[in-house]
């Protein structure tokens, strides 16, 4: 039994850092209808900020945080203004091109910062002992984030203006541009929200995993599948799916090979997927 609460636990962690993964991939898939396939590098590069800020300027891993933020949300602006805007509904185009630019970051930074593993430290490194089973305070502190991200990203989107004008472009373009809404700014805002968010989670993801060039790709087939699973476009319905499906893959984990659970995870949502293409906390159709 403390087996079982201690990974279920874990587990929460875990969907933390999923959800925040796979949250900017539902404001850049979802809600723009933007196939990026660079995400995952967006969080490496939001990692190595992270371990730059750090180890460099010596500054906390908070304000670290922040910068990841900043840097990769600078980073999507420029992206969107000088590669993004000229492909939307040119899905194939989407693919290749920001498949080419994965690749560009990944040796623009192994060319700045080496192949070799890079290492952030834990900025707490804590723990509480309740009846034997082990909380980390990192862990902790990852589900506090969560939960603030998901409020703000939620406040964000249905209690200020941005997020109505979003959602009427979303909606429909056409008569949003009518009603004077400037449908550019806001994919621009929002295709820099999205790549911040991954950004900030590279930077939560660099104390617990090593940070590399290659990282970004182990992430982003988790996000996309976390995406799908909860509805392409419902924010909700992500931070759902991020909880069943670490919560699934952690617990397994504590009784067979990680890579085993993975695999019967995987195979059961693509099995899910099939007969609610949809996704499973979501009403409406794509």
């Amino acid at each position: 039994m403390e087996l079982l609460i201690s990974q279920s636990i874990n587990g929460l962690s875990v969907s933390a850092m999923l959800f925040i993964t796979a949250l900017g991939l539902v404001i850049i898939f979802g809600l723009m209808d933007v196939v990026n396939m660079a995400h995952g590098e967006f969080i490496m590069i939001g990692a190595y900020v992270t371990y730059f800020v750090t180890t460099v300027f010596h500054a906390s891993f908070f304000i670290s945080m922040l910068m990841a933020f900043l840097v990769t949300a600078l980073l999507g602006a420029l992206i969107e203004l000088t590669l993004i805007r000229r492909l939307y509904g040119k899905v194939a185009e989407t693919l290749l091109a920001t498949f080419a630019l994965s690749i560009i970051l990944q040796q623009l930074v192994r060319m700045a910062f080496g192949p070799e593993d890079k290492f952030v430290g834990m900025p707490l490194e804590g723990r509480f002992v309740i009846s034997g089973i082990v909380i980390p305070h990192y862990n902790l502190f990852l589900i506090f984030v969560a939960v603030a991200i998901l409020a703000a990203t939620l406040a964000l989107f249905y209690k200020t203006p941005y997020g109505m004008q979003l959602r009427a472009v979303t909606k429909n373009r056409s008569m949003a541009q009518c009603l004077g809404v400037n449908t550019a700014r806001i994919d621009t805002l929002t295709f820099a929200c999205g790549s911040g968010l991954a950004g900030l989670a590279g930077a939560l993801i660099a104390p617990v995993k090593s940070v590399m060039p290659s990282m970004g790709s182990y992430y982003i087939v988790d996000g996309f599948l976390t995406v799908v699973l909860g509805g392409f476009a419902s924010i909700a319905g992500t931070a759902a799916s991020s909880v069943v499906i670490s919560e699934s893959v952690t617990v397994m984990a504590g009784y067979m090979s990680e890579i085993t659970a993975k695999v019967l995870v995987f195979l059961v949502i693509i099995v899910l997927i099939r007969f609610k293409p949809e996704g499973l906390f979501t009403t409406e159709k794509r």
